[in-house]
């Protein structure tokens, strides 16, 4: 199942650099570990924000929520998550 999903981390003014460094380098590791098992297929940075719009490609919805849920700034973050099928005009044989 594909999974557009919006991210806006919001993270607070007080907290340590030193906390937050760690928080984005431990979320990187994630990130690109799961991008290499292929469920997390694309990552774009919204220009401008602390945000990202991304595609996940999971075999259900609570799949999607355990991954979510695991990532280091899920805390921080406003999410927004739109459930994708292919469109009838699309040209493409496959989600690949």
């Amino acid at each position: 199942m594909l999974f557009h999903v919006r991210m806006n981390v919001n993270l607070p003014p007080s907290m340590p650099q030193e906390e937050a460094a760690q928080l984005k380098k431990t979320e990187k590791e994630l990130a690109q570990r799961l991008q290499s098992e292929g469920k997390w297929r694309h990552l774009w940075r919204i220009a401008g924000q602390y945000a990202n719009v991304s595609i996940f490609d999971v075999e259900s919805v609570d799949e999607l929520h355990a991954l979510l849920t695991s990532l280091p700034l899920f805390p921080y973050m406003q999410i927004e998550v739109m459930p994708l099928c292919r469109h009838p005009s699309s040209i493409r044989n496959n989600d690949r």
